[in-house]
């Protein structure tokens, strides 16, 4: 029987309680933790643009800001969100980036602030166009970059009709699966259920795409999805107090459109875990443990319950969890407010040989807690993160005050790499170019994309 919310809460906290006097290693408080040093490029030096301060040696261009007229000739949309780079032709880079634009009557998007540029776009291509009005204004712009020559050569629209499209993920097969962080349900000013992922195809070519919301991917709080290229299987996080870390195992490896299973993951010997730490150290960073996968019913969830009936079933509560990004057999993600002072944690799992097939249960998959600092001097809600090129973990701030782009190293080091100028709104969708010589990363309001370059580690 399907459990509600209250009584999730009630259990995350006798679940809390009861692994107190389970709990080995270190508790967090006691435990050494990562600190800043030397591993990064040095102090950040103030940047009198009052755009970013970087390390010296560092540069950066800033293109595609809200409000411009694109390619197509419609406005780059707002709030500018999760990101990733692909190869183009001829060495240039595809750039694929999501806007988490809300629904609302003082929402714009690419149309203009009364959507006058709609009237000739075709209605088909609006995955919710709203009940007599375009109320789903979310979506994807693709940009074609030139990392030698630092400038950006067209920007488009690639997807609209979409709600609060935050963060997602590459694909090996190079396309985009752009994430709706809302279940808002189809009740005015909205025409259809929303809480879904979406493929957007990585090409030079201007197209806005024919939306195809991926079912049996789940109908919950997305936020950003990892692919574990060797066999396949999508991870994805959800951005709830209480959230999942799911998985969903394709019918056909690359064709996620026709369907497959949605499974949470669930810690060996520890029913219903609660990873939060949050009142007592649970688990310890550094210490593998083996998990297990439990299966999710009715995926398309119309009162919003997948989350309930997963922990019901034995799978593990996240605090928040954020950006995901994949590295071999190592999918890193984060909670955004995990650890007892709520600053953020970063998890590594790690998949199994036989990854999401019957003869993992020998070898079973593991995760740990990769990281959790708790000092917000060190470490301010993580939100979306990538891999570096020489293999540290790059970490956007979405904090209360002033927030960083943070590089960490795989012994857990910490250390600044860039820090917002212009406000107090947050870093978002940091990626590497494919040659490696750029790090684009947004800030999100009011809307702009940045190019930086330097003297970056070889990988």
């Amino acid at each position: 029987m399907p459990i509600n919310r209250r009584e999730l809460l009630a259990r995350l906290g006798a679940v809390t309680a009861g692994f107190a006097g389970l709990r080995h290693g270190l508790a967090a408080d006691d435990a050494p933790g990562p600190a800043a040093g030397d591993a990064g490029y040095g102090e950040l030096l103030p940047d009198p643009e009052g755009v970013i301060d970087l390390p010296k040696g560092f540069r950066y261009q800033v293109f595609s800001r809200t409000g411009e007229t694109m390619d197509d000739g419609l406005l780059v949309p707002p709030s500018h969100d999760g990101m990733a780079a692909f190869p183009g032709p001829g060495a240039k880079t595809i750039l694929v980036r999501n806007h988490e634009v809300s629904v609302g009557e003082d929402n714009t998007g690419a149309f203009g602030d009364q959507n006058e540029l709609a009237k000739d776009f075709p209605w088909d291509l609006f995955y919710d166009p709203g009940k007599g009005r375009h109320a789903a204004l979310g979506g994807t712009t693709t940009l074609i970059y030139d990392t030698h020559a630092q400038r950006l050569e067209k920007h488009s629209l690639s997807l609209t009709g979409t709600v609060r499209n935050c963060a997602g993920g590459p694909t090996p097969w190079l396309s985009w699966i752009t994430c709706e962080e809302s279940v808002l349900r189809a009740e005015e000013p909205l025409s259809r259920d929303h809480g879904y992922n979406f493929e957007v195809p990585a090409v030079a070519k201007t197209q806005v795409f024919a939306p195809l919301p991926l079912k049996a991917m789940g109908r919950f709080n997305h936020e950003a999805v990892a692919v574990h290229a060797r066999s396949g299987t999508v991870y994805q996080t959800e951005d709830r107090a209480d959230g999942l870390f799911y998985r969903f195992l394709p019918n056909e490896r690359g064709r996620l459109a026709r369907g497959g299973r949605l499974q949470a993951l669930a810690l060996r010997g520890q029913r219903s875990a609660d990873t939060r730490n949050w009142t007592a150290s649970e688990i310890s960073p550094g210490q593998p443990l083996a998990v297990t996968w439990v299966d999710i019913d009715n995926v398309e969830s119309p009162e919003d319950d997948l989350r309930l009936q997963g922990f019901d079933r034995g799978a593990a509560a996240f605090a928040r969890g954020e950006g995901a990004w994949a590295n071999g057999d190592e999918i890193y993600f984060a909670s955004t407010d995990g650890g007892p002072k709520r600053g953020g944690q970063i998890w590594r799992y790690t998949a199994s040989p036989n990854e999401g097939t019957a003869e993992e249960r020998r070898e079973p998959a593991t995760l740990d807690l990769f990281l959790e600092p708790n000092d917000t001097n060190l470490l301010e809600y993580a939100d979306n993160l990538t891999i570096a090129p020489w293999g540290d973990i790059v970490i956007c701030e979405d904090g209360s005050g002033v927030d960083h782009v943070l590089g960490v190293t795989l012994q857990g080091q910490i250390y600044k790499l860039g820090r917002n100028a212009m406000n107090n709104g947050e870093f978002a969708g940091a990626v590497f170019s494919p040659d490696g010589s750029t790090l684009f990363v947004n800030i999100q309001s009011p809307g702009l994309t940045l190019a930086i370059t330097g003297p970056w580690r070889p990988s």
